[in-house]
């Protein structure tokens, strides 16, 4: 690729005088928005990126919010420190004390829960996509249940530690996407079919998980109950290493492949028109959507609501008519993230699930969708 990029300019502005939007200061030009697309292009037009200002400024503002919850979840809790102290810790010279509360308590349970938060939205903007059905999330077909499944199994059956539940949970999630996938397949796969059987899937193992939990002991049934709501409880760094490493693989594929899931959001002979393989494509999406809810209902247990109410949000948030990936990512980062702060200090010394936050901020926007479709009509 030759020449140099040209300065940004919006796409209105594109092209000469005449043939296409006026000049600038020209009769009938209009002007210039702050949120309109921006083109980046190569002189000999070799290179050519597209850029929607709105979409950089809205995840521009969700880093900050991120980095000041995050900033938040270090200083404060029952042993508040300074920022100065945070840093020191951090930069690997602080105090014992302040190294053990900051670097073994706060800052992987905050990591943990960004991932977490990540993951589930990038994998419920997947699944919503494919299905082209706002219902299509892991945690409403069966994805996540499975998972579920998977952890009471190991917990009341198998009395495992917690890296055999982490394994129990992650293999009961990929076994459960699978199963569903396959069971919806049949000449192609339909997303009406795949998000009804998948909440057959779900209350099937529902059923499965409570009839567990009746008959275990009370020391592996609360234990269990704990799990199945979702919590950062105890998370430490060797929940933060493999979940970022998945993490760090499969968000990147899931942006490359965004182009292909808002093809596919436009139906099978649409998508298939314009170059895509619509099946080995819808494959290719559903196994990176499974992994990375199982992943990371594997550490954190099925964090309500996430997954379904993040990605619509993140696409009204960016104005955006393709997935918003991006800000789906960020944004569930975000709610996570500041779930487990409000549920560790607004309770204190109470400290409750994370899940037990994203339930009812989940059930807010689900009021607030109803309301808003009575308005519509």
């Amino acid at each position: 690729m030759s020449g140099t990029p040209e300065t940004s300019r919006p796409l209105a502005a594109l092209g000469p005088p005449g043939r296409g939007a006026p000049a600038a200061g020209a009769p009938g030009a209009r002007p210039e928005r702050l949120t309109g697309p921006l083109v980046v292009s190569a002189r000999d037009g070799r290179l050519s990126l597209r850029v929607r200002t709105r979409v950089v400024l809205v995840n521009a503002v969700l880093v900050t919010l991120v980095a000041g919850v995050g900033v938040a979840t270090l200083l404060t809790g029952d042993f508040p420190v300074t920022p100065g102290e945070v840093l020191d810790s951090l930069l690997g010279h602080g105090a014992p004390g302040v190294d053990f509360i900051v670097r073994t308590l706060r800052l992987p349970r905050l990591l943990t829960g960004l991932l977490v938060g990540a993951a589930l939205a990038v994998s419920g903007s997947i699944f919503q996509s494919v299905t082209r059905n706002p219902l299509g999330s892991p945690d409403i077909i069966g994805f996540t249940a499975g998972s579920a499944t998977g952890a009471v199994v190991a917990v009341i059956v198998l009395n495992a530690g917690a890296v055999e539940t982490q394994l129990g949970a992650l293999a009961g999630g990929v076994t459960t996407g699978a199963a569903v996938y396959l069971l919806s397949y049949r000449r192609g796969l339909a997303g009406p079919r795949l998000v009804l059987i998948g909440i057959g899937f779900t209350a099937m193992l529902t059923s499965v998980n409570s009839y567990l939990i009746t008959r275990a002991q009370l020391a592996e049934a609360i234990a269990a109950q704990l799990w199945l709501i979702g919590s950062l409880n105890g998370r430490g760094w060797e929940q933060v290493r493999p979940l970022a490493a998945v993490t760090a693989v499969t968000i990147p594929l899931a942006l490359c492949c965004s182009r292909r899931l808002a093809l596919l959001e436009m139906g099978d002979d649409t998508a298939a028109a314009l170059g895509v393989a619509v099946e080995r494509g819808r494959l290719a999406l559903v196994a990176l959507g499974t992994v990375l809810a199982a992943c990371a209902t594997a550490v954190a247990g099925p964090v309500a609501f996430v997954a379904l109410a993040v990605p619509p949000l993140a696409r009204r948030l960016a104005g955006s008519p393709r997935p918003a990936l991006l800000t789906s990512a960020l944004l569930g980062a975000l709610l996570v993230a500041a779930s487990d702060l409000a549920a560790q200090r607004v309770f204190a010394p109470t400290q409750l699930p994370v899940g037990v936050g994203t339930s009812a901020i989940g059930g807010l926007y689900l009021v607030s969708l109803l309301l808003r479709r009575r308005r519509d009509g």
